[in-house]
């Protein structure tokens, strides 16, 4: 007879990195790029305008009530400001990774829809997106190589991306130690 396990069953890893209260993990790296890709004019500010010119590439139809409560009912919000909202969040239960995903992934195959992918593209002003610079966007996501971005691929190109902690250089030698 096989034995049982008393511990119950295994929990799936959390992919998604926590805070100290337990939310998400959001480095001050992510809130500057965040910050700068809605910051369009460079202001030092994110009014709500900007954030819909924004969001509205991903989320169509994302109603008035989702951006007032994104900006925290302010008409504005600076770097220190968005800092301020996210940096010891709480919130549980979220995967930034997985919901980013679900746009490039709207009916829920498992892959980004290279249309979908070729959209956003086109409408943050990349231009016209040919199928070769297709090929080339899906090649450089697709980090298992099997021709399509899963969301595996999706993570890990994103933590490919993020800088890496510098290393301290070597302390050069005295010059009485070389002699």
């Amino acid at each position: 007879m096989p034995r049982r396990s008393l511990e119950g069953p295994k929990k799936a890893p959390d992919l998604v990195p926590r805070n100290s209260r337990g939310g998400v993990l959001v480095t001050d790296e992510e809130l500057k790029s965040a910050f700068d890709f809605f910051d369009v004019e460079g202001s030092g500010k994110i009014t709500q305008a900007q954030l819909k010119k924004r969001l509205g590439v991903f989320y169509k139809d994302m109603p008035n009530k989702e951006y007032k409560f994104l900006m925290n009912d302010q008409s504005e919000l600076t770097l220190d400001d968005l800092r301020e909202l996210l940096l010891d969040n709480e919130v549980k239960n979220f995967d930034p990774v997985a919901e980013a995903f679900k746009v490039y992934d709207p009916e829920g195959t498992g892959f980004v829809d290279t249309s979908v992918l070729k959209a956003i593209f086109e409408n943050l002003g990349f231009g016209e997106i040919s199928e070769d610079d297709l090929a080339v966007l899906t090649e450089t996501g697709d980090v298992d190589g099997d021709g399509r971005i899963s969301l595996m691929d999706f993570r890990k190109m994103l933590d490919f991306n993020k800088e890496p902690d510098p290393v301290a250089a070597p302390a050069p030698a005295d010059e009485e130690e070389k002699e």
